[in-house]
């Protein structure tokens, strides 16, 4: 008997809410300490993850949920960034 696939979830820095690790975007951030989106969820970095949604990136933006995922401040452009990226 095959045992079922574990699905991977992941904690969205907006809402909070887990969910499957396909379903949300990945922020990384590089060694270099730049950030960026990362679709493929394969660059290497410190990740966090944020439904593919306005309304959590607002969320995330308002509660600080990125600057605890990383640990530090996020740049307003980075914000800026993702919010085209989403809206695209």
């Amino acid at each position: 008997m095959m045992r079922p696939r574990k699905i991977p979830l992941r904690k969205c820095a907006g809402c909070g809410e887990m969910k499957n690790k396909r379903e949300l975007i990945r922020v990384v951030r590089s060694q270099e300490g730049e950030f960026s989106l990362d679709p493929t969820g394969k660059k290497t970095g410190r990740g966090a993850y944020i439904c593919p949604n306005v309304d959590c990136l607002r969320k995330a933006e308002k509660c600080k949920g990125l600057e605890r995922s990383f640990q530090q401040a996020i740049p307003a452009p980075i914000y800026e960034q993702l919010k085209v990226e989403l809206d695209g």
